[in-house]
């Protein structure tokens, strides 16, 4: 029998930490969750103080019987949940399922599954923080009193299996708004004017400024004419120049927001894989007897903190002085944490700097590889010394008219050796060569080129741009984020075309209706504003039952008018245009959970469906009979097959184009890289550049 016993929510965790703990110890796991409010009624009491009904999760019995049974041979238990609000919830649940009492030390917490780390956490047990309990509590209660009140009246008056959670419906009218504003965005008009410039046998770039030393805008074509007559002559004379010294400082560690940015831009992970491999990472993998058995790679990955601990800048501190020098390291104070971030735990970072990726590159799956490269490579960056830019900006005058140059080099690399974070946008070159370039010289144009452009709306979101709006916003926390996305396109109120999310008819139907009805639910202010209610709740400063009575006073009567004023609202089946090749009856559009798909309107005697292909208008180059449609892998990754399948089974990765190889004739297509974009031929070595 073990003289103690250890409760975590996973068996992942359970035999890396009982191995750290020793024969005295005996770690099991509940397996996340062992009671909940039930699924099949609301399970709350707004009458009773919004009390909750909680009842053993269907298929928990047995687990819960087992931890009975363990928790009586042992002479003491300890709750070892994950370090959130979540985690503290479930400590609080098993003690009282097991009869603990949640006042004596039966809590432990740890950021990271390291020997060092378990075993300082199991000197200092605490009792459960009812604090974070009632937190956690609030916000499942609110959500639960918000999706099971407005969720079956979606279902009677628009279609079953709809749902309006709080956040959730935050995010759908987020991604609304952005679709509107590009909807009714006007383009304006503006011109630019580039100019080739050459010193001796040295060639550089400057664009048009103003005229008479003052900043000019190109707003028409008429605009560009006056300069261009204004100009005598190619020859431009430097009129000045400036040279500094610019320092670029290296990102925070990483964040639960800022991992699932940059693995998307960086990695293409969505955000519930890039969650999911975190977890993985921070549960332990086994990494053999010799490096320890099953171990924990980096720290708790669900967190807003920037927060790094001593320990872990001493030992990053002796692994970049050792590997790149002192003129390396990284002299900066503590980032400034964000207000509102919860500092209970650190940063997401590596256990231990001295487990470089390349080291356990045969150990890890890919992806479980590349995400960890990610967050090792921050945090060591973000350790570093900032890098040193040369600038140099030139103005360049001809009879008044001014052009100026700007370039720059990289001086001393500092963090830049190691990583650089990436960026939504298209990156600027950081290495941009001028020659050296003194003031009274002349100078002469090759080209000058005026363009016109139009100003562009608003990009659609990414899962990354989308994160960090909500982020910004105040808009639910760490933990909610990956979850609400998967959610919001699983019901159908998004699409994702070209990795951006797009509003879909049904999602806009029930955005109008929440509006009309519940607009609190959907308010940016109101939402930020509960988030920061459930924080104050957290810190002891509210009382949780005031904060859901001041919520559900006016909600309840929203709801009653809803029920008596809300029309039903049928979401008709638009006809394709072509007949079922089953039973000759009409094809329709139908909405399903991922968009739109062909059906047959003689359902349900014809069971037919189809999904709506798209033509890029290319014969099919094998079978030479049908055209090749746009298609998507279960995975949702874009493909290219012959419309015929399963007569033809031509399929393609790459985008057929429709003119034959000049050198073959076989078929080229379209490969994308991050770099660049290039037409390539399947049968030979034949290669052509995209221009954007």
């Amino acid at each position: 029998m073990s003289d103690y016993l250890v409760i975590v929510e996973s068996p992942a965790k359970a035999k890396t930490i009982e191995r750290y703990l020793g024969k005295k110890y005996k770690v099991t796991a509940s397996m996340g969750h062992v009671r909940d409010l039930p699924k099949s009624q609301m399970g709350v009491d707004p009458d009773d103080e919004f009390k909750p009904k909680y009842i053993t999760i269907r298929g928990k019995g047995d687990v819960l019987k087992s931890l009975k049974s363990a928790a009586k041979k042992a002479k003491k238990v300890y709750l070892a949940a994950d370090p959130d609000r979540e985690g503290e919830a479930i400590a609080w649940h098993l003690a009282h399922s097991l009869n603990i009492d949640e006042t004596s030390d039966c809590r432990v917490v740890f950021n990271e599954i390291t020997k060092d780390a378990i075993k300082e956490s199991f000197k200092h047990p605490r009792s459960i923080n009812t604090d974070l309990v009632n937190a956690q509590q609030a916000r499942r209660i609110l959500d639960r009193l918000v999706g099971y009140n407005i969720s079956p009246l979606l279902w009677k008056k628009v279609k079953k299996g709809l749902s309006a959670g709080r956040v959730q419906s935050v995010a759908v009218k987020m991604i609304m708004d952005r679709e509107k504003e590009i909807e009714n965005f006007t383009p304006e008009e503006y011109w630019s004017i580039e100019g080739n410039f050459v010193k001796g046998k040295d060639n550089f770039e400057g664009s048009f400024y103003g005229i008479d030393k003052k900043k000019t805008e190109l707003k028409t074509e008429e605009d560009v004419n006056k300069v261009m007559e204004q100009l005598e002559g190619k020859n431009f004379t430097i009129d000045k120049v400036n040279k500094r010294e610019r320092k670029r400082n290296p990102a925070v560690p990483f964040t639960t927001s800022s991992i699932q940015q940059e693995a998307a831009r960086k990695l293409n992970f969505r955000a519930k894989k890039t969650m999911m491999v975190a977890q993985q990472l921070y549960e332990g993998i086994d990494l053999g007897k010799k490096a320890g058995g099953i171990t924990g790679l980096i720290t708790y990955m669900r967190t807003d903190s920037t927060r790094i601990s001593d320990t872990a800048k001493s030992e990053a501190k002796d692994y970049i002085e050792e590997k790149h020098g002192k003129e390396f390291v990284g002299q900066k104070k503590a980032a400034k944490q964000k207000e509102g971030a919860q500092d209970a735990h650190e940063a997401i970072r590596p256990t231990s700097v001295a487990r470089d990726p390349k080291s356990l590159k045969s150990i890890l799956s890919r992806d479980q590889y590349r995400l960890y490269k990610l967050v090792w490579e921050r945090f060591v960056a973000s350790q570093m010394a900032p890098a040193i830019m040369d600038t140099m900006t030139v103005h360049l005058i001809n009879n008044g008219i001014e052009f100026r140059a700007s370039g720059s080099k990289v001086k001393f690399k500092g963090f830049m050796s190691v990583y650089v974070e990436g960026t939504d946008d298209k990156q600027k070159e950081e290495n941009k060569y001028l020659p050296d370039l003194q003031e009274g010289m002349e100078v002469k144009a090759t080209d000058v080129d005026p363009s016109q452009h139009f100003t562009q709306p608003p990009p659609r979101y990414t899962e990354a741009r989308l994160v960090r709006a909500m982020e910004e916003q105040g808009i639910g926390r760490p933990s909610t984020y990956a979850p609400t996305l998967d959610t919001i396109q699983r019901r159908g109120y998004v699409s994702i075309d070209n990795k951006r999310f797009i509003p879909t008819e049904l999602g806009s139907i029930v955005m109008d209706l929440l509006q009309e009805f519940f607009p609190e639910i959907i308010d940016l202010d109101f939402t930020v504003k509960m988030e920061g209610d459930l924080d104050s709740i957290e810190d002891g400063k509210n009382d949780w039952v005031s904060i859901l009575d001041e919520f559900y006073l006016d909600f309840r009567k929203r709801l009653e008018v809803a029920e008596e004023e809300m029309e039903k609202i049928e979401i008709k089946d638009e006809p394709a245009g072509i007949d079922c090749e089953n039973c000759g009856h009409e094809m329709v559009y139908k909405m399903g959970r991922y968009g739109k798909f062909l059906a047959c309107s003689n359902f349900p005697e014809c069971r037919n469906t189809k999904p709506i292909l798209k033509e890029i208008g290319v014969k099919c180059p094998k079978c030479k009979e049908g055209n090749v449609v746009e298609r998507k892998s279960k995975k949702k990754r874009t493909f290219y097959g012959c419309d015929r399948f399963p007569e033809c089974d031509f399929v393609s990765w790459n985008k057929p184009i429709s003119r034959p190889c000049p050198k073959c004739d076989s078929l080229l297509v379209e490969k994308k890289s991050k770099k660049e974009t290039q037409i390539q031929c399947t049968n030979c070595d034949y290669k052509e550049k995209v221009q954007d």
